[in-house]
């Protein structure tokens, strides 16, 4: 028989606040204001506060120091409520952001967006729940699909995304614009033609060897440096 969890205190809360890494649109200021008037409104004691600072969406409750201390608390305070400004701050996952109810209630509290979506106990309000953290999940789905394109976009345009640059080029004088180096270009053919033969990684980088072809530190060709030639050729032609 399992045992019962006690229900902490509605008139109870901590406070949980999450910051992406990339999106600013909702900044820690902004999301305390909105649980501090959500409190006022409601009537609720915010007994603590617990910031996740640059946590992706889909983060793992135990890789969120903040959220671990907060569940913590809700069990230290009694507290009836774990309150978010918005329900994507828990997630923009939906097993995830069940994952953080579930652990929430385990605590003894309920989760509660300060915006006001998804809050309840009925029927209807779970399911909303799950349309909005569903919803959530596309949106990031989604952004994540628009900067790959546009990055493709970049690359077709033969200016550096990030990173190191890519064998095969060498940057113009912009800093930005990547230029093709014709030894290595030829290494880069080189491979695709043993790679074509059926050549293994392996086998292709001992033959590159043979023929006296390096990396540009001078050293023989790795099967991961082969494979990485090889996909980026392959991202090339997909550009085009």
């Amino acid at each position: 028989m399992s045992k019962r969890v006690r229900s902490g205190s509605p008139l109870v809360a901590v406070a949980y606040i999450r910051v992406s890494k990339d999106e600013q649109k909702l900044g820690p200021e902004a999301q305390r204001s909105a649980i501090e008037a959500w409190a006022v409104r409601e009537g609720v004691q915010v007994a603590t506060w617990h910031v996740d600072q640059g946590v992706c969406s889909v983060t793992p409750i135990d890789e969120r120091p903040a959220l671990v201390e907060a569940l913590a608390s809700v069990r230290e305070h009694a507290a009836g409520v774990l309150v978010v400004a918005k329900r994507d701050r828990i997630a923009r996952d939906v097993v995830l952001s069940a994952g953080v109810e579930h652990a929430a209630v385990q605590s003894g509290a309920v989760v509660v967006s300060a915006a006001g979506e998804g809050n309840g106990t009925g029927p209807a309000d779970a399911f909303m729940r799950t349309v909005i953290d569903g919803a959530a999940a596309y949106e990031r789905a989604l952004i994540r699909s628009r900067t790959k394109a546009a990055l493709g976009v970049i690359r077709a345009r033969g200016q550096k995304t990030g990173g190191s640059v890519p064998f095969g080029f060498r940057l113009d004088v912009d800093g930005r614009t990547l230029v093709a180096v014709d030894a290595e270009q030829a290494t880069i053919a080189r491979a695709r033609e043993l790679a074509a033969e059926g050549r293994s990684l392996r086998a292709v980088a001992a033959q590159l060897a043979a023929e006296g072809r390096t990396s540009r530190t001078g050293r023989a060709f790795a099967a991961e440096q082969v494979a990485r030639m090889l996909a980026s050729v392959a991202e090339s032609q997909a550009a085009a």
